[in-house]
């Protein structure tokens, strides 16, 4: 797939760098000619150094031929114009944009526009793991709406059944179990070993509401 970056700070040349390597061709914007240092040495796609906002610089990057387009400058409205004219006028399909200021991100989502905000995603998962060190966060989604969270099983969890530890209401599912190094799929009736690690998927609140049957042994 042919994607653009558009900004090459720290973000862009990392993602562009990443792309590339699994084979994507890459075409990187930015108006400062220097912050193309930021890439690897053996990073091969394509540098064009240029303003942004240019229709000329967008055409001359081949943005009609674009199945993606990254908006990751520190500029939060840079990002969010650019990617609404890559999606409204040059009909990018696949268009993220990186949001650097949350005050800023009611703007990109006003144009309904794909975001990552990477400040407010941060500042959360520090939160969390200062304030709740039980159950490591391993995948995030959206803004960190939902996750994927690591659990050891406590001592006090085995021989209990899953369902019977579980939040309900739907905040908090099982992904999987992993026991003496071999993962499985829940099933109704399983029932808790020691060493067992826990997958779940959850919302905050239903992580939450989790700790506390851990904190407690359950129900």
């Amino acid at each position: 797939m042919f994607i653009i970056v558009v900004g090459c700070g720290r973000v862009g040349s990392e993602l562009a760098y990443g792309l590339y390597k699994k084979g994507h061709e890459v075409a990187i914007i930015d108006h400062v000619g220097g912050s193309f240092s930021h890439l690897p040495p053996d990073y091969r796609g394509r540098t064009i150094e240029g303003e942004v906002l240019s229709e000329d610089v967008l055409r001359r990057t081949g943005i009609e031929q674009a199945g993606g387009l990254a908006a990751v400058t520190n500029s939060d409205a840079v990002n969010a114009v650019v990617g609404h004219v890559a999606r409204t006028v040059y009909n990018v399909h696949n268009v993220v944009v990186r949001n650097y200021d949350p005050r800023w991100r009611e703007l990109h989502e006003a144009f309904g526009l794909q975001v990552v905000s990477s400040t407010a995603w941060g500042a959360g998962r520090i939160e969390e793991l200062l304030s709740h060190p039980f159950g490591r966060s391993v995948l995030s989604a959206g803004n960190g709406e939902v996750e994927v969270y690591e659990i050891p099983v406590p001592d006090t969890w085995s021989g209990r059944a899953l369902e019977d530890l579980l939040p309900s209401g739907g905040d908090c599912l099982a992904v999987s179990i992993t026991r003496a190094g071999k993962a499985m799929l829940p099933r109704p009736g399983l029932r808790f070993d020691a060493g067992d690690v826990v997958h779940v998927s959850a919302t905050l609140a239903g992580m939450d509401e989790l700790r506390g049957r851990a904190a407690g042994g359950g129900r």
